[in-house]
């Protein structure tokens, strides 16, 4: 059955390779599920209501990805996103937390009704295909920094921006005994990757993760307010608490008298209308997008899913999830639900059909009540398998024709500014404007369409005035 459904034959796979490639996609993007409900409490919302809010939306789009659309992408709260929904429209602009959420469930609809329509899908098949492959790239060199980050291996400087860390010996019972076990454990499934062991990215988290519960058992590791402890607190009354919370935040999004904006005499649904309301609204479209877009076409290219007219088959299933994800999400109690970039994990390990994405939204659902296991799942056991997910998409850019500097230049630009700016969807546009001027003024202007006009000019007033 499941063979029919997924057409598991057809894409060249086993149920037993999915089901893997789900469990691993799972495991690298677990982290969601701890740092969504951190970001979004800082906008007034409960933590455990967030994450039940979280594990429900990224079950719902992963489910409907699955299904309309039969790829191994895993949707959840896109990162970014959340911080702008806490600091910036909530902390910053003084929106109470349900009128954000309503502005996300406004833009949910929005792309509902886009995605319906063909103009996503033309959006996604007008980016020349040698930018969707820097995509894949510039990702790949994304997902490796944020890795480096989260396990200490790069850390902040002031003359340089980023530079490596530097060790204390003395001093391994907290951050940088995390890095070292990142580094073993990096270097270890790296070795199970050239042996071509089956899992080896899975069972890299575990070999990873276990070492850290064997140092915090023998007290080298402490837990601490930077490091939780790793192995799994179980507490009934603190699930309960959860689901009570949960039930307070489910369909807040619809309640009027919560619709109030500080220093604003208004509320409810005069608010609805207001300049400041539709501004927002406006950024998280925009933002999500070409966001989205951008994420699609990067995962899609590493995972060799796009024809050869560099257009993604059953692309409107895959929008079609994100947009119903993102309107769940906002009735659930999250912001805006999107395709992850960690879905490459899954498809690295050989993921190619709807059944990985089965997989992993049914270990969202069934995170819920085991929500102590999973996150005591550290960062540094993850961080091995994105940087060997990022090695693998960063290859993808040698298919890009450097002897064609019209097609090349613009991809570079794609490339090298999405782990710069820490913006997927930044290396997308400025991609995309390098591209339309370099070709118009080298007289390649045949090669730039009606529509890559219309984006490289949305793209330039993007910056000017937002």
């Amino acid at each position: 059955m499941l063979n029919r459904i997924f057409k598991l034959d057809e894409n060249q796979t086993t149920v037993k390779t999915e089901i893997l490639a789900g469990v691993t996609t799972f495991f690298t993007i677990i982290y969601i599920l701890a740092v969504n409900p951190e970001i979004l409490s800082a906008a007034g919302i409960d933590k455990g209501a967030v994450f039940v809010a979280t594990a429900l939306a990224s079950f719902t789009g992963t489910l409907v990805v699955a299904f309309r659309a039969n790829y191994p992408f895993v949707l959840a709260p896109g990162m970014g996103l959340n911080a702008y929904f806490a600091y910036s429209v909530v902390n910053g602009m003084g929106f109470s937390w349900q009128l954000a959420l309503l502005a996300v469930f406004v833009e949910g609809l929005i792309f509902l009704l886009l995605s319906m329509s063909n103009v996503r899908e033309a959006i996604f098949n007008a980016i020349p295909t040698s930018l969707k492959i820097a995509a894949g790239g510039g990702i790949g060199l994304f997902i490796t920094f944020i890795a480096f980050q989260s396990a200490k291996i790069v850390v902040d400087s002031s003359a340089t921006l980023v530079t490596a860390n530097r060790l204390s010996i003395g001093n391994l019972h907290g951050q940088e005994l995390c890095t070292i076990l990142t580094v073993v454990g990096t270097l270890i499934t790296a070795c199970l990757l050239a042996k071509k062991i089956k899992g080896a990215l899975f069972l890299g988290i575990l070999i990873t993760w276990g070492m850290g519960i064997f140092c915090e058992l023998f007290g080298v590791y402490v837990p601490d307010a930077n490091n939780h402890s790793l192995l799994p607190q179980f507490s009934l009354s603190s699930l309960s608490e959860m689901f009570r919370a949960f039930g307070d935040t489910f369909g807040a999004v619809f309640s009027p008298a919560g619709w109030t904006l500080r220093g604003s005499e208004s509320s409810g649904f005069s608010l609805v209308g207001s300049f400041d309301f539709i501004t927002v609204v406006f950024a998280f479209l925009f933002v999500d997008l070409f966001g989205a877009v951008s994420t699609l076409a990067g995962v899609s290219s590493a995972g060799g899913f796009l024809d050869v007219n560099g257009r993604l088959p059953r692309i409107k299933g895959a929008l079609y999830a994100e947009s119903v994800a993102t309107t769940a999400g906002a009735i659930l109690g999250t912001s805006t639900t999107t395709t992850m970039v960690e879905s490459a994990s899954g498809i690295f390990v050989g993921g190619r059909t709807g059944l990985t994405a089965l997989v992993c939204a049914c270990l969202f659902l069934i995170a819920i009540p085991f929500a102590p296991i999973f996150l005591a799942v550290p960062g540094f056991a993850t961080a091995p398998a994105l940087i060997l997910v990022g090695f693998s998409m960063a290859g993808s850019v040698i298919k890009i024709n450097f002897k064609d500097p019209g097609e090349s230049i613009p991809a570079f630009i794609a490339f090298i500014t999405m782990p710069l700016t820490y913006s997927i969807s930044d290396g997308i546009m400025l991609g995309v404007i390098s591209y339309t001027f370099i070709n118009v003024f080298t007289g390649y202007h045949k090669r730039v369409s009606v529509l890559m006009y219309i984006l490289t000019a949305l793209f330039i007033a993007k910056y000017i005035l937002i």
